[in-house]
């Protein structure tokens, strides 16, 4: 009988390690290790992991956020998304954070969405997506500077916006990912959401990368 499809972890015996660059918000790291009869050296993005909230309201609307991404030179539409770079902090915690920060809103209803690498060939940036639901306004509104000083907000029917990922013409990963599961989650009649706090061993510090 054929397992069902499904990526696996695959521990390796690194022997060395180092930062070849400190980066502001993430590093550069080169590792060392054993793979098969072979010893490899490859070099990757070190990322702290992120998360995002697709935030769906009553009429199935997708709360989006229009924001500058200058490695790319465009404002691109996206669903609200973070760092985990508060130490301690959980996934859903940071989620909830992020969502009452970017958006200046709370939800009393959180489910995981989704999950993805970003770049597995050259990163180990992994994305936890979470479905919000049960919005209201947070009581806090947050100061917000730099690239978030001047984003635009919009609620977009949920059909729209897969409509817009279809078509190419928006194109952010976490929304693209984010979009298509709700849809076809919606589609199963949710079946398919995890609990808030369900595992995450794809997560960069999750210790599942080495032995």
């Amino acid at each position: 009988m054929t397992e069902p499809l499904g990526d696996t972890p695959a521990p390796v015996r690194v022997l060395e390690t180092e930062t070849v660059f400190a980066g502001r918000v993430w590093d550069i790291r080169r590792d060392t290790f054993e793979f098969g009869d072979e010893t490899l050296v490859r070099e990757y993005m070190d990322h702290p992991g992120a998360v995002a909230v697709l935030a769906l309201d009553s009429e199935d609307r997708v709360l989006l956020i229009k924001q500058y991404r200058h490695p790319i030179g465009r404002r691109e539409w996206e669903i609200p998304a973070g760092l985990l770079d508060v130490d301690g902090e959980s996934p859903l915690v940071g989620a909830q954070r992020e969502l009452a920060e970017e958006a200046d809103i709370v939800a009393d209803e959180w489910n995981v969405l989704a999950d993805f690498d970003t770049t597995p060939g050259g990163s180990n940036e992994a994305i936890r997506i979470y479905l919000a639901r049960g919005i209201r306004a947070a009581e806090t509104v947050f100061e917000r500077g730099g690239e978030e000083a001047d984003m635009e907000t919009r609620w977009v029917d949920l059909d729209e916006v897969v409509q817009a990922v279809l078509a190419r013409r928006v194109q952010n990963p976490s929304l693209t990912v984010g979009v298509l599961a709700a849809y076809v989650s919606r589609q199963q009649g949710w079946s398919t959401l995890g609990a808030p706090d369900a595992p995450w061993d794809a997560h960069p510090k999750s210790g599942s990368r080495s032995e």
